[in-house]
């Protein structure tokens, strides 16, 4: 009856080890999803795109955009720290981490004329087309 009784806390080791492993494997996602922010894609009429990007915590000084070929990559650092003193206690959590995002930008986006405003947590890129791409009207004779 060794054997059996092997077999089970084996199989019992085994469990608890897989358990574990999806706990670290679930907090993990959880800390890259954090870093990880939201954005909105949007085409902006005919001569533009603009792309909206969730920064909640981040300061502007921290925000970093760069091109490389047709991607264009947000990184920032999120320091934030939520600190409560009360008579009977102290509370101090702080989350620090960088973030980075990046888009592979269309054809014909002119890399001259990309703005970035910063307000309110959301950082809006407006891209703009090259002129020669951009829609234009002719006038019927």
């Amino acid at each position: 009856m060794d054997i059996v009784k092997s077999a089970k806390e084996v199989a019992n080791s085994v469990e608890e080890k897989v358990e574990k492993g999806l706990e670290v494997a679930k907090e993990t996602f959880a800390n890259v999803a954090s870093h990880l922010p939201f954005a909105n894609l949007a085409k902006k009429g005919s001569d533009a795109f603009v792309i909206e990007v969730d920064l909640p915590g981040v300061n502007k000084e921290d925000i970093d955009l760069q091109i490389e070929d047709n991607i264009l990559t947000v990184k920032a650092v999120r320091k934030m720290k939520n600190e409560v003193k009360k008579e009977d206690y102290y509370l101090c959590e702080s989350d620090f981490g960088m973030i980075s995002r990046s888009f592979v930008l269309p054809d014909g986006i002119d890399k001259e004329k990309i703005d970035a405003v910063y307000e309110d947590g959301r950082l809006i890129v407006t891209l703009e087309k090259e002129e020669s791409r951009k829609a234009k009207s002719i006038a019927v004779k």
